[in-house]
């Protein structure tokens, strides 16, 4: 069986939950590190408001892994204790399945995402964008999120997008989900907000690691906020 990417997203309403939440960014790593099958795992926070900030929202963590196959996945989901742990404190979770069709860059000196499905710019895609900020350009950096973050609202094809990272400021991410790819290439690429981040990465050099990826998701499962999944209606399950 070919290997997957899985991320998970949890949602806690209470201090104590939220507290766990928070304690698992850094207590988690090492029960992930002994799951069989599992290749290459990063628990995430998120930002506030709609996700994109440079505040966090200690009330929302992610779990990105990579899997050497569906069954492994299936299996820790299923029945191991740190997820069922996980399940028992939030208020709501869900997790999309997805198999890698494009990747640039590297996460941690690793390109962590195997390619194992045809790029199709027909299908659902999830984009995961991350990167390492060059410290002395974080000032230029965050002062450009507030106005790209919201020129994705109401964006045409988009189906769910949240700012996730490792460490707050400098190592950050995107996860964002998109009808087809002409969804997503009109918002990358023709958003004169989003446009100009770019414009700027490539001339400043903001960057010191970064990596692009897209997957199709094949699967949903979980209970978010308003019941069922952001995907719930896409994947014809």
């Amino acid at each position: 069986m070919n290997p997957i990417t899985t991320i998970s997203f949890f949602r806690y309403n209470t201090l104590p939950t939220r507290w766990y939440g928070f304690r698992q960014m850094g207590l988690a790593g090492p029960q992930l590190g002994a799951v069989e099958g599992l290749r290459f795992s990063k628990m995430l926070g998120s930002g506030a408001g709609n996700g994109f900030s440079i505040w966090p929202d200690f009330g929302a963590y992610g779990l990105l892994a990579v899997w050497e196959n569906e069954t492994s996945a299936r299996r820790f989901f299923g029945e191991h204790p740190l997820f069922q742990e996980f399940r028992e404190q939030c208020a709501g979770w869900w997790t999309t399945y997805m198999q890698a069709a494009k990747a640039h860059g590297e996460w941690d000196g690793q390109q962590p995402f195997p390619l194992t499905e045809t790029y199709d710019e027909q299908r659902l895609l999830a984009v995961i964008t991350r990167a390492t900020i060059r410290t002395r350009h974080l000032w230029r950096f965050w002062r450009f999120v507030p106005s790209v973050s919201r020129s994705m609202d109401d964006k045409a094809g988009r189906i769910f997008s949240i700012g996730i990272g490792e460490l707050p400021l400098v190592q950050q991410a995107t996860f964002s989900l998109w009808e087809n790819s002409r969804a997503m290439m009109a918002y990358a690429y023709r958003s004169k907000e989003h446009k100009e981040v770019i414009r700027r990465t490539r001339q400043l050099g903001w960057y010191r690691e970064e990596l692009f990826a897209r997957f199709h998701p094949y699967r949903s499962e979980g209970e978010w906020e308003g019941g069922g999944t952001p995907l719930d209606g896409y994947l014809g399950e």
